[in-house]
């Protein structure tokens, strides 16, 4: 195998190892996916400003989240699936990211459940949240979550109906794959992924089945799951939950400067500037291009982040200058989880911090907080 030296190397081998059903549900955008390519190709426009001779040893990317020591300005972000991605996913993400220094957020959909992620770490994870019209569900959850030590809570409200994705319908996406012909033929092509899920029971939505009456089995819980959703949510919600979550708060799916300040009104600790990676509304900005606004609406009252198009380590150094605390990964660690299973979310994890480290050098930045938007080539 050739060395990995970006996270375009695990993008590779992640699609040559992991069946197209849970590739294309990684990789799909809504619709035309428009908001999914603005996500990279916005990034990507910014320039940096190169600096010389500034004596910058001594430098780290080390920082702080909602008070806690962080190794750099990333957390993995919520993602649902992970354990088809590869068997125990987000067991085996959770550990990788905790032991590098980094936080973990556990998706509602996950396959391995709370108390499965909970069991095979030393250090709290953070645990993500949907609101869903059965609150006596809602309510289990976070106190599940509070249970298994769970640190702080993702609210994600950027979920009140699914957006179409035309690849998951066309395949006919579900936990575990249905036998169809087509999906029986790529499996074979995948035996490395089989023989994972082969030695693994986690195979449904760990934090569902077998936690909500009348479902269980996938039959059951499709038909529950899209009645869920919540198209009423809204902001007396959101206060709801805080009170009966009580910890810290993070809210992710904020576009628009209005409701970011509404979101520090009902108790944020901290909000993510994202639009799901594209994959709700298609036609909505980059996250980047509004991140400015709302970090200069909002930041001084609670920490600002960002969701989506990162790749590397000089995104993640754009982002700080355009007033983000900290960004969120989500495809970056599951093309290494992928690709490699645990070992390959460090690798992810560690070309991010390398390039980082050397992009900030290049710019002549020693820490995190000196970085704003001096560090950015602006006309």
């Amino acid at each position: 195998m050739q060395p990995i030296t970006c996270i375009e190397d695990l993008h590779r081998l992640y699609l040559k190892r992991v069946p197209r059903m849970f590739v294309d549900y990684c990789e799909s955008g809504s619709w035309t996916e428009t908001t999914l390519r603005r996500n990279l190709e916005d990034l990507a426009r910014i320039p940096l400003h190169q600096r010389v001779a500034v004596g910058v040893e001594g430098g780290t990317t080390t920082t702080t989240l909602l008070g806690q020591d962080v190794a750099l300005p990333v957390a993995l972000a919520p993602v649902g699936l992970c354990g088809m991605q590869h068997a125990d996913g987000e067991m085996l993400a959770a550990k990788a990211a905790l032991d590098f220094g980094v936080p973990f957020t556990l998706s509602t959909m996950s396959v391995c459940s709370i108390e499965d992620v909970a069991a095979c770490v030393q250090r709290p994870f953070w645990f993500q949240l949907y609101v869903m019209r059965d609150h006596r569900f809602i309510e289990s959850l976070i106190d599940r979550a509070k249970a298994a030590g769970c640190s702080a809570l993702v609210l994600t409200l950027d979920l009140q109906v699914m957006g179409q994705r035309h690849k998951d319908i066309k395949n006919g996406l579900s936990t575990p794959p249905k036998p169809t012909l087509r999906n029986l033929a790529n499996l074979a092509l995948h035996p490395r992924w089989c023989a994972g899920m082969a030695r693994t029971r986690r195979h449904q939505f760990g934090n569902i089945v077998g936690h909500v009456e009348g479902v269980s089995d996938m039959s059951s819980l499709a038909a529950w799951t899209a009645e869920q959703f919540d198209r009423g949510l809204n902001w007396n919600d959101v206060e709801w939950i805080k009170r009966r979550w009580g910890g810290k708060l993070i809210m992710k799916g904020v576009l628009d400067p209005d409701d970011a300040r509404r979101a520090v009104e009902c108790g944020a600790d901290a909000i993510v500037v994202s639009n799901h990676g594209g994959r709700q509304l298609d036609g909505a900005p980059s996250s980047i291009s509004v991140l400015p606004e709302i970090a200069a609406r909002i930041g001084k009252d609670c920490e600002v982040w960002l969701d989506g198009g990162v790749r590397s380590g000089q995104d993640v150094l754009k982002a700080l200058a355009l007033g983000a605390r900290a960004v969120m990964i989500g495809r970056a660690f599951v093309y290494g989880l992928g690709a490699l299973g645990e070992s390959g979310v460090t690798t992810a994890l560690e070309l991010i911090r390398r390039e980082l480290d050397l992009t900030m050098v290049l710019c002549g930045m020693r820490t995190i907080a000196e970085i704003d938007r001096k560090v950015l080539h602006e006309r």
